[in-house]
């Protein structure tokens, strides 16, 4: 079965590679009027599978979404279009481009906590590209893969180049032995070293949008009540279960008790539960709990004081404020992938960067001032792939922006152009367009040829004025002519 998948997609990224741009956009819109259309039944379908509320499965899945398909629409042809490229003097008579080639057929591994944005954007980007590709969604989330592939088939998309293989990590593992041409990766660390070892045996290139550790600096002149909400948004949209969630808090000294006491007093009053009027939704995998409790636990072990309640309920939890961590605790260190928001306090402005800084991560950071000069100042020193001062998490969804990680995030783009150029091979390709019998480079040499060399270094690459370049020019050119000459006597 797996053997017959590999192979359909062989042949489909052959001949969907050669279809216009004009008909790939074509498809991308009807796609994107799908979606709007049932936008009920997508959001109904996201509340039964992931536990999020209605109103966050249209906010963190189904904008986003159709945002990058426009995006798509307008700029496919021209980000892949052939580009021109400077050639250098030497290579008289010459032309150079570079064109833009799908790689053939995409393995798309996509993650439960956005089963539906993180499997149709990356799918949606490969096709464009014009590769064929094949879904393995997270066994946690197969219907919403079924009614993604679903999506595609009744936008156009032929089936054979869009392919559902829903099961568990032996899938995958069988999916990567049947060599596709790209992988493209959303989930965890663990995860995204076994993938790579995987496609290393077949050196399959791969792009890595893994986890992360994403913190948010509050100076003390951050506004205040709106960067409370940015803190309890950040933390514990979708249950914290984000890979760009807040999941460290760090505030200015001067600032730091009041603004805790806000923050504690805005978490304890957010509504718990998956209808249309909560806000935050359950924990999508059971498995999760642990973690979160773990990482809890360990905290008030080593000192943290909790300063909300604790409690689960089947798979909904109640969001957590940690005071008084530090970056011995693994909920200061690891990704939790829950609602727990741990706060510190700090100093000065290098002491922020530095305790941002010290994470095996480097994902998303956002930055809290009305200074924005320092904002984008600090904002510059943080490692990570993306950051935004005065906002959370959207920053991601910018269609026109690339996103991915740093360190143990991942490596590789998507969205933008360096997300869809990702999905894309670079082929040079020069033209000489000269009738010349042999180039400057060719047999045969001799000590002429070595002191016409040397004229030439002197001429384009020595500082000099330009007289004496120019006549250096004419000598090189006129020693070349006679000894080209000689050379076809």
């Amino acid at each position: 079965m797996i053997e017959e998948l590999g192979d359909r997609a062989c042949q489909a990224g052959t001949s969907w590679a050669q279809t216009t741009f004009e008909e790939r956009v074509d498809r991308l819109g009807r796609l994107r009027n799908l979606i709007i259309e049932e936008m009920d039944a997508i959001a109904g379908c996201l509340n039964t599978v992931t536990g999020k509320t209605p109103v966050e499965a249209v906010m963190t899945e189904i904008i986003p979404t159709v945002e990058n398909l426009r995006y798509l629409e307008k700029n496919l042809a021209r980000v892949l279009s052939p580009e021109k490229r400077p050639t250098p003097f030497s290579y008289r008579h010459s032309s150079s481009h570079v064109e833009r080639h799908p790689w053939g057929w995409v393995l798309i591994l996509s993650p439960w906590n956005f089963p539906f944005q993180l499997s149709l954007v990356p799918m949606a980007t490969a096709l464009a590209a014009g590769n064929a590709v094949i879904l393995k969604p997270s066994e946690l989330s197969t219907e919403v893969g079924k009614m993604i592939e679903s999506l595609f088939h009744r936008a156009g998309f032929p089936k054979e180049a869009v392919v559902l293989a829903p099961g568990d990590g032996l899938v995958g593992q069988q999916l990567i032995d049947e060599k596709p041409d790209l992988i493209f990766l959303t989930g965890g660390v663990e995860t995204g070293k076994k993938v790579m070892a995987a496609a290393a045996t077949h050196l399959i290139p791969v792009v890595l949008e893994l986890g992360g550790k994403d913190p948010m600096i509050v100076f003390d002149d951050a506004p205040f009540d709106r960067t409370v909400e940015a803190a309890v948004y950040g933390a514990f949209a979708n249950a914290g279960q984000v890979c760009v969630a807040t999941e460290r808090l760090y505030v200015q000294e001067g600032v730091h008790d009041r603004f805790v006491a806000a923050l504690v007093a805005r978490t304890k009053a957010l509504r718990i539960g998956t209808t249309m009027d909560d806000d935050m939704g359950a924990l999508t995998n059971p498995r999760q709990a642990d973690i979160i409790n773990g990482h809890i636990d360990d905290a008030l072990q080593k000192g943290a004081q909790l300063r909300t309640e604790r409690w689960t309920k089947g798979p909904l939890m109640s969001p957590v404020v940690l005071t008084k961590t530090n970056h011995t605790m693994a909920v200061m260190t690891e990704e939790t992938f829950g609602p727990i928001l741990p706060v510190m306090s700090f100093k000065t402005e290098e002491e922020a960067i530095a305790l941002a800084n010290d994470s095996k991560f480097g994902l998303n950071a956002s930055v809290w001032t009305r200074d924005l000069a320092r904002g984008r100042r600090v904002a510059s020193r943080l490692a990570a792939g993306n950051c935004v001062v005065n906002d959370v998490l959207k920053n991601i969804g910018n269609p026109h922006m690339p996103f991915g990680g740093i360190k143990q995030s991942g490596f590789g783009r998507y969205h933008g152009p360096e997300g869809l150029r990702a999905f894309t091979y670079e082929k040079s390709v020069m033209v000489n367009q000269g009738s010349a019998s042999r180039e400057l480079n060719w047999f045969p040499y001799s000590r002429a040829v070595y002191e016409n060399l040397r004229v030439y270094l002197h001429m384009s690459f020595l500082k000099k004025p330009l007289l004496a370049k120019l006549k250096g020019l004419w000598g090189f050119m006129r020693a070349f002519r006679q000894s080209q000459k000689k050379a076809n006597l």
